[in-house]
């Protein structure tokens, strides 16, 4: 028996729930299928903090920071859920673009400012920094797991069927506003019709959209980054942390010798009760998100300790926990959100999206709903552009 449905999401993380909820808020019927149990941390949307960096310049970029941070606020309104702690981030290293990004900012009504890295240090002791200093006081640190279950509690309660533990197999186009799924649940396979169907499925894009529609290269890695304690562990120090550790991101000049051991800039952000997260930016190990170690890489956590040890004296370099996630990175760093027939895809985060979580989900929605076009910036087929987000680790 074929069951017949009017829009399927497929994956059940950040984007998926977004969307979810996006479509749902709009009266729509709509059935979002997880392949995994919540709270699952086999993907990309697990764990307690992501940083809601706003040090953007690219104007699509920046336009939906600040349709983001409404969206946030409505969906902490709409679960009574905390989610956005805005507690500011400091960005600091050699980087050409940060008077552009404070340009940018400032223009979108968002706050920016440069502070000299003494100012810096005295404020943030827990940070030791590289130049000049760009606060972004609007930016701050979201909790992952309490969103995702907030989006998902969010279109439950707007009429959206969730299902976890349900897995999509397979997808065939049927027509123009026909599609079919194979799906695979604790009861066994089934098949599913739909009008529409959008995939949001991250590192397993490449493998469900195979033989469907073309989309571009996607590279999964492993990434690898770490909570390291407080060196100060008193409890004045933890109830300080709150608000004494912003959310930071780390620059660096790949031919200056003073950053020969580093893989790539840094970010991280303090992490209520488990300490300050720091980690390099997409360049973990290529993995198959069905064949992971969940183990770090060896030399590069080491590097770690020592970016530790040399930057951030408020934390242990050698009392750490590490962490585990995956990236799904685009050749230009842009996200993938555009439609082929029936079928829409959002896909190639490049370690950088969530912040922009709920504004991707309402562009998704309306991608399904014909509400509105897709952006050059965002399609399947594209050519690496100038405003590539590269230049910043966004995590």
């Amino acid at each position: 028996m074929v069951e017949q449905v009017e829009t399927v999401v497929v994956g059940g993380g950040a984007m998926g729930s977004a969307t979810a909820w996006q479509l749902a808020r709009r009266g729509l019927s709509v059935t979002l299928l997880e392949r995994f149990a919540p709270g699952h941390a086999n993907g990309a949307s697990h764990g307690a903090s992501r940083n809601f960096n706003t040090a953007y310049s690219e104007p699509t970029y920046v336009a939906m920071l600040a349709e983001s941070l409404r969206l946030w606020r409505d969906l902490e309104a709409e679960t009574a859920t905390r989610l956005l702690y805005q507690v500011g981030i400091v960005n600091h290293g050699p980087n050409p673009g940060f008077d552009a990004v404070a340009e940018a900012l400032l223009e979108a009504g968002l706050g920016a400012s440069f502070v000299t890295p003494e100012l810096a240090g005295e404020r943030w002791p827990g940070i030791r920094f590289d130049g000049r200093v760009l606060y972004t006081p609007d930016a701050g640190r979201l909790n992952a797991d309490a969103s995702v279950a907030a989006m998902q509690a969010a279109a439950t309660a707007a009429g959206a069927e969730v299902r976890h533990g349900a897995r999509v197999l397979r997808l065939e186009v049927l027509g123009d506003d026909r599609v079919r799924l194979t799906t695979e649940d604790e009861a066994g396979t089934g098949v599913m019709e739909a009008k529409r169907v959008v995939v949001t499925v991250g590192a397993w894009t490449g493998k469900l959209l195979t033989g469907v529609l073309p989309v571009p290269r996607l590279v999964v890695t492993q990434e690898q980054p770490a909570h390291f304690a407080l060196r100060d562990p008193s409890a004045d120090a933890a109830a300080q942390a709150v608000t004494g550790w912003p959310g930071f991101n780390h620059s660096f000049d790949p031919a200056d010798p003073r950053y020969s051991w580093w893989y790539s800039p840094v970010y991280g952000m303090y992490t209520p009760g488990q300490g300050v997260k720091a980690g390099w930016h997409g360049v973990g190990p290529v993995t198959d998100p069905d064949a992971r170690t969940f183990q770090p890489e060896p030399a590069q956590l080491a590097a770690l300790q020592r970016y530790v040890g040399d930057w951030l004296p408020g934390a242990d370099p050698d009392a750490l926990t590490p962490v585990s996630c995956t990236y799904t990175t685009t050749a230009d760093e842009n996200f993938v959100l555009d439609r082929v027939g029936p079928v829409v895809v959002g896909a190639g985060f490049s370690g950088h999206g969530f912040k922009f979580t709920p504004a991707v989900g309402r562009i998704l929605a309306d991608l399904a709903t014909d509400a509105g076009p897709a952006q050059a910036l965002f399609a399947l087929s594209r050519t690496p552009s100038a405003g590539s987000p590269s230049w910043l680790t966004r995590r």
